[in-house]
């Protein structure tokens, strides 16, 4: 069952003991996705709660109406509020909506992806962010992780280096060791945080970026310039590239502007796209 995802609206788990919104606890998404087994998502939560967090968010979870299956209640251990308000959406990109910057947890090395950070950095990175809105983290199925356009709809990578001898951790452990870097970043920042805003601009939202990506590659295929048949790897390329920068929202409307004149040029319909 699909929950409605409200990015401006907190979850009211938690709402007597986290810290007020400008600290970035109410504004930090953790979202799954695809995760296979119930016990996971409910030690999820439990890992967010510890550490004052209580927004969660599952991608097409393989079980139906997860937050009520046994296992994750017994295994949330006292989190079930932060388990029970979960939203679950059907995308990546419905979890993302209204989110201004994401970082992808992942093991592997990425030939093309955003700029890998180890968990401190990126927490240091998330405080830069917070306060121009919503951010989310992200994680993959325990099994296979995250996919390749999973990875590319996110701003930053960050990846835990643990023992290379042996570095097998679950969703939950993971998910831990990223909530508490970023609650002692979050706390040690304090009232920094809400003057982050002015500092960074008005960013444009995940969703306003991946519209930008549609738009512009369809500039290029009028243009010849990809391939469709064969588009190798420019787009990833561009994203990388753009992940690099930070785009603010005046940015992305500069660039749907050019890609809607080569469009209107070219005499390709959808010049508005």
């Amino acid at each position: 069952m699909e929950t409605p995802l409200n990015p401006a609206a907190p979850s009211e788990s938690g709402a007597a003991s986290s810290p007020p919104p400008s600290s970035g606890f109410t504004s930090t998404r953790f979202v799954l996705v695809e995760p296979s087994h119930p016990g996971n998502v409910g030690a999820a939560a439990r890992a967010l709660k510890t550490m004052g967090f209580s927004r969660l968010v599952l991608v097409a979870p393989r079980v139906p109406n997860v937050q009520d299956d046994p296992e994750a209640i017994a295994m949330a251990s006292g989190a079930d509020d932060v388990l029970a308000s979960a939203h679950v959406v059907p995308t990546l990109g419905d979890a993302l909506s209204g989110v201004h910057w994401s970082i992808a947890l992942t093991a592997r090395t990425r030939e093309y992806g955003p700029p890998r950070l180890a968990p401190r950095a990126a927490a240091e990175q998330a405080c830069m962010q917070v306060g121009a809105g919503d951010i989310a983290l992200v994680f993959g199925n325990e099994r296979t992780g995250l996919a390749n356009e999973h990875v590319e709809q996110c701003s930053a990578l960050a990846h835990i280096p643990a023992n290379p001898a042996y570095s097998s951790l679950n969703l939950a452990q993971a998910i831990q060791v990223l909530a508490y870097e970023l609650r002692v970043a979050f706390l040690e920042r304090g009232s920094e945080l809400h003057h982050a805003q002015a500092e960074v601009g008005t960013l444009a939202q995940s969703d306003e970026i991946e519209r930008m990506y549609a738009h512009l590659e369809n500039a290029l295929v009028a243009l010849d310039f990809l391939d469709p048949r064969n588009p190798k790897k420019l787009m990833p390329r561009l994203r990388r590239l753009f992940a690099r920068t930070g785009l603010e929202r005046e940015e992305v409307n500069i660039l749907r502007g050019i890609a809607k004149h080569i469009l209107l040029k070219s005499g390709t319909p959808a010049g508005d796209a």
